[in-house]
């Protein structure tokens, strides 16, 4: 199975596991996040989520073969979609969520990440956005998860100049709540989970929906909708063939 459960107390362990491929998002690792968190939803006992990686990836993002198939013949919105389904369902899970991010997070892989409610850096941790770099428009609502996370300016720096953010500098970005040792990464977010799970749920889960209210501007559905437009666009372009070998 792609996707391993684990439970310590009141905290979900979900850790995505196919280490030879960096943890890319296939649909069977895409339909086993979506079961673990609708499994932890549906569970009186469980608090609190902890998403994490197999091996020495977070998660490398979508199978490139899958976007390339989007730059030939009809490009369904649809079928690009699909590949948000892992992190939305992590986004719109309505108990708290702690990323542990043990290696790079890349495309798709950065939106899990940012997905969270908490994001928890290992030293070998690397945010990478790399939607520019392959060709493509970012996608998922990327753009607006990520300026919400850490402002234009970082956002910016990250999608259009191509910068790679470690751990450390996550922390000091507001990209990550802090930054520690890999082999500490799994108890230290467990430990802020814990504390999380502690509060009665159903007051977790109104003060979760209350914060995800409380931003003034725009909202991640309008920024998912007008992105796919974009993205869509940019699977059909010469250069994501160029630059992915298709």
């Amino acid at each position: 199975m792609p996707v391993h459960i684990e439970r310590r107390g009141r905290v979900e362990i979900v850790t995505i596991d196919d280490a030879e491929r960096r943890n890319i998002l296939s649909a069977e690792l895409v339909a086993g996040i979506v079961s673990a968190v609708d499994a932890a939803e549906d569970d009186e006992n469980v608090g609190a989520v902890v998403i994490t990686g197999a091996g020495k990836a977070f998660c490398a993002g979508a199978d490139l073969g899958d976007l390339a198939a989007m730059g030939s013949g009809e490009r369904d919105p649809e079928s690009v979609t699909s590949v948000y389904e892992g992190f939305l369902r992590v986004l719109n899970c309505s108990l708290p969520t702690v990323a542990a991010v043990n290696g790079p997070a890349v495309g798709a892989g950065f939106n899990l990440a940012l997905a969270c409610d908490l994001r928890i850096a290992g030293e070998s941790a690397r945010f990478d956005s790399r939607f520019l770099s392959i060709g493509i428009h970012p996608g998922g609502g990327h753009t607006w998860l990520l300026d919400r996370a850490v402002g234009p300016q970082a956002a910016a720096a990250i999608d259009l100049f191509g910068v790679r953010i470690d751990g450390a500098r996550a922390a000091t970005i507001g990209l990550a709540w802090e930054c520690v040792s890999d082999d500490a990464l799994l108890d230290r977010a467990v430990d802020h989970a814990e504390r999380a799970a502690a509060a009665p749920r159903d007051l977790s889960i109104r003060t979760k929906a209350t914060l995800r209210n409380a931003h003034p501007t725009s909202n991640h559905p309008e920024a998912l909708a007008n992105e796919l437009i974009d993205q869509v666009w940019s699977f059909g372009q010469p250069w994501f063939a160029e630059r992915t070998g298709r």
